[in-house]
């Protein structure tokens, strides 16, 4: 959206247009910072990689622009491997929506934009010489020199490993094809979700029907799909429930990429800028959910950059703890190891009949329809 020159002089470089660096660039032009965004796509709206799913949380606390996002859902399906005899959870209020992202992405770019930020697109981040930061884009090379750079660059990040800070090293690889579809479905919408260690090992398979639109998807550890992850998307793919009497047609969108399961990072700020987002782990480890995770600490990293920003005092990044806020993840973690282990559809089968026991139904409703969070910044 904007030229930068061979040189420039910022407040705050952020790296990566996803929701996390839109986010906390537009909170800090907002509170009256200069702040230039770098994003390597020549568009927002291009190679979105999220599912686009927003929970009720989200949907609450935050202002997203209804004409955006799907119809409610307020329905969830589990399946054993054989996907026989699925489980239901059905709540009485909406848990779900899933985003159009690309147009979501476009209008968050506008309000960045609006509110002051200069966007880069097509802009790569290279690195690091002290306080300037080098970036690269159609029109050459750009020396920035900002006082603090913010890592929104995914669960691969290069400013982590330019800052000295930890990066993921628990990943699941996912995969997901969009489609449009026609009419509303016989069905009221619905997140189907399988557990099927030969699909999706040590995560899930889903079928996201909300009658306008279907994702269909899987993710797991990379190195347990039995076929490599494509051809284990195309078997998926073509028996997938939740699609009765649906003549899909070609895919409108396909997805995929790395998604962190480890947690909030540890080091995720320092005397030089900050982590948001995947590149902050900012995902839960159990159901890999990153839209909320990533609004809510986008937040918490505006708030302590503006308060570094306005006392010139570079400790005040000290306040962006991920250790303390990993506190709050410790039962998630610990169901995310468990579910790691089911390695065997029949490993899986023997463990689904938990989930038709009162107790098991009760946490399956928690987990899916909990009015649970990302932690707050003293990890509540």
């Amino acid at each position: 959206m904007t030229g930068l020159g061979a040189t420039a002089t910022t407040d705050v470089l952020v790296v990566g247009a996803g929701l996390a660096g839109l986010h906390t660039a537009t909170l800090l032009a907002r509170r009256g910072h200069d702040v230039v965004l770098a994003e390597r796509r020549a568009s927002p709206a291009s190679a979105v990689r999220t599912t686009g799913i927003f929970v009720r949380k989200t949907l609450d606390d935050f202002p997203l622009p209804p004409d955006c996002l799907g119809p409610p859902i307020r329905r969830v399906l589990l399946y054993p491997p054989n996907r026989r005899r699925p489980v239901a959870l059905v709540s009485d209020r909406d848990e779900y929506r899933v985003g159009d992202m690309g147009p979501l992405y476009t209008r968050a770019a506008a309000d960045a934009a609006a509110a002051g930020v200069r966007i880069a697109l097509g802009t790569r981040y290279t690195g690091r010489d002290g306080g300037t930061f080098h970036l690269a884009g159609r029109d050459g090379t750009t020396a920035v020199r900002a006082r603090f750079l913010v890592g929104a660059d995914g669960a691969r990040s290069r400013v982590a490993q330019d800052l000295g800070l930890d990066r993921n090293d628990r990943l699941l690889v996912g995969a997901e094809e969009v489609f449009a579809l026609s009419g509303s479905g016989a069905e009221p919408p619905t997140f189907h979700c399988v557990l099927d260690p030969s699909h999706a090992p040590g995560y899930l398979a889903w079928v996201v029907n909300d009658g306008r639109h279907a994702h269909v998807g899987v993710a797991g550890y990379a190195d347990r799909f039995p076929d490599g992850l494509r051809r284990t998307m195309e078997r998926f793919s073509a028996s997938a429930p939740g699609l009765p009497g649906v003549t899909r047609p070609q895919a409108v969108e396909r997805r995929g990429g790395p998604i962190p399961v480890g947690g909030v990072l540890r080091r995720i700020s320092c005397p030089d800028g900050l982590l948001v987002g995947d590149a902050a782990g900012a995902v839960s480890p159990l159901t890999a959910g990153g839209l909320d995770p990533c609004l809510r600490l986008s937040e918490h990293a505006a708030t302590v950059l503006d308060t570094a920003l306005r006392t010139a005092d570079r400790q005040a990044l000290h306040a962006y703890d991920g250790a303390a806020l990993r506190t709050a993840f410790r039962g998630r973690l610990t169901l995310r190891r468990a579910l790691s282990h089911l390695r065997t559809p029949t490993a899986t089968a023997a463990a689904f009949p938990l989930l038709r026991t009162p107790l098991g139904h009760a946490v399956a409703t928690r987990v899916l329809f909990g009015d649970r969070s990302f932690p707050s910044a003293v990890g509540g």
